[in-house]
C-alpha cells in the first residue's frame, strides 16, 4: 500500500494504526506536498517524516516539489477558506500524483495521512479518492482513525515522540488567512537577504531538528521545550542626509522607532558612541563595530548582505547599553554624518514562543 504523507504529526500515528490493521501490507510512504511554503518549512516537515518512518521501519519516497505547478492549479482560489474549493483542488493534485506513483510501483491500494487531520474534511478526501479509484483502478483506503478518541491518542503520540508540530496547514494562502484572524505577524515569510537566522524562524527550527537527529544517532537524551520571549522583525530601514541622499547604514536587531521616522542631528560623542538628539538613537562607526566584535567588514554593504550571527549583534548592543531590555536604534555607518538626518525605520517587537532543545 502506498501511503501519501503530509507531515509527521499526522503520519506517525496513522502509520502505526495501518501497521496494526493491515499487517500483511508492505507500507511505502510517499511525501508529496508541493503546497507547503516556504521551502524551508517543506524541508523541516520532510526531515521529521524521515525520522518518523525510520522509527517505524517504513520505506519513504519523496515526490517532486513542483510548487509553481501547484500555484497554477489553485489559481483563482486564493481566498477560499480551509476545507473549501482550494483544498479540494490541492487534494486532487496530490492524489493524482500519488495514484500514478502507486501504479508505477505496482501497488493496488493508496491512502493518505490527511484523513487523520482534524483540519481536513474526510468526506472531501473520500470523494477525491473514489474519483481516482475509478480513473486508475487504484483502491483508496479511507480509514477513520479520528473516531473513538483517535485525535486525543494522536496528540499523545505526538508529544511522546517529540514530533515537529507545525501550527499551520502548509500553504501560503491558508497561512495568510490564519495569521490575519489571529492578528499575528506572518513572520514565517521573513528571510533576510543575508540568510541570517532569525529567532523563532523556520530556519532556526530546522537547525534545531537537524541537531536533534545528530543527538539521536549518538543516543544522547534530550527534551524539546517551549519558551516565551520578545521577538523582533525589521521591515525596512533608510538613513537619508539633508540633501536627500541615501547613506549606507545598518540598524542592529531590536532597533525600534515609535513613529517609524525621526529627524535631527548627531549631538555629541562619548566613548565612541555618537548620540542623536531625538528618540535615544545612537550611531557607531563600522571601524568601532569591527574592533569591538572582532569582525572584518570592509563596507556597510558587506555588513548588510552578510550579517553577523544574531547573538553577536545582541552582545554588541549589550556592551553599548548595559541592559537586555534596550530597544533604542543603534546604527552602524562608515563615518558619522555631520548633517541633518532623516531616519526611517519600520520594525516590530512582539510576544512570541519558540522551541528550545535541552540535553539531559
Amino acid at each position: 500500500m502506498l501511503v501519501h504523507i503530509c507531515c509527521s504529526v499526522d503520519s506517525h500515528f496513522f502509520l502505526q494504526k495501518l501497521q496494526r490493521d493491515y499487517p500483511d501490507e508492505k507500507l511505502t510512504g510517499f511525501f508529496y506536498d508541493p503546497n507547503i511554503h516556504p521551502y524551508s518549512e517543506y524541508q523541516l516537515r520532510f526531515l521529521d517524516v524521515q525520522r518518523s518512518c525510520k522509527m517505524l521501519g517504513i520505506d519513504l519516497l519523496e515526490g517532486e516539489y513542483d510548487f509553481e505547478a501547484w500555484m497554477i492549479a489553485v489559481r483563482g482560489l486564493e481566498n477560499e477558506p480551509e476545507k473549501g474549493a482550494r483544498c479540494e483542488v490541492c487534494f486532487d493534485k496530490r492524489f493524482d500524483v500519488s495514484a500514478k506513483k502507486a501504479l508505477e510501483l505496482g501497488e493496488t491500494k493508496v491512502t493518505t495521512t490527511l484523513l487523520v487531520s482534524p483540519l481536513k474534511s474526510q468526506e472531501q478526501l473520500k470523494r477525491s479518492g473514489d474519483i481516482f479509484y475509478e480513473k486508475y483502478g487504484v483502491e483508496f483506503i479511507a480509514v477513520d482513525y479520528r473516531a473513538g478518541g483517535g485525535t486525543q491518542d494522536q496528540s499523545r503520540v505526538t508529544k511522546e515522540e517529540q514530533l515537529y508540530r507545525q501550527d499551520y496547514c502548509g500553504c501560503v494562502f491558508g497561512l495568510t488567512m490564519q495569521r490575519d484572524q489571529q492578528e499575528r505577524l506572518m513572520d514565517e515569510m521573513f528571510s533576510p537577504i543575508s540568510n541570517q537566522t532569525l529567532p523563532a524562524s523556520i530556519e532556526e527550527r530546522l537547525q534545531m531538528y537537524r541537531f536533534r537527529m545528530e543527538l539521536e544517532d549518538k543516543n544522547t537524551e534530550y527534551k524539546i521545550i517551549k519558551e516565551k520571549f520578545l521577538n523582533y522583525r525589521q521591515f525596512s530601514f533608510k538613513l537619508i542626509s539633508g540633501k536627500s541622499e541615501i547613506i549606507p547604514a545598518y540598524a542592529l536587531t531590536y532597533s525600534t522607532l515609535t513613529r517609524k521616522k525621526a529627524q535631527g542631528r548627531v549631538e555629541f560623542e562619548s566613548k565612541n558612541i555618537h548620540y542623536f538628539n531625538r528618540e535615544e538613537i545612537r550611531f557607531v562607526t563600522l571601524e568601532f563595530f569591527n574592533s569591538t566584535c572582532g569582525f572584518e567588514y570592509k563596507t556597510i554593504n558587506e555588513l548588510i548582505f552578510n550579517q553577523p550571527n544574531l547573538n553577536d549583534e545582541l552582545k554588541f548592543r549589550n556592551t553599548l547599553t548595559y541592559t537586555n531590555y534596550d530597544l533604542s536604534p543603534i546604527i552602524v555607518v562608515d563615518d558619522i554624518p555631520q548633517t541633518k538626518l532623516t531616519i526611517i525605520l519600520d520594525a516590530k517587537t512582539y510576544e512570541d514562543v519558540r522551541e528550545k532543545l535541552i540535553i539531559i
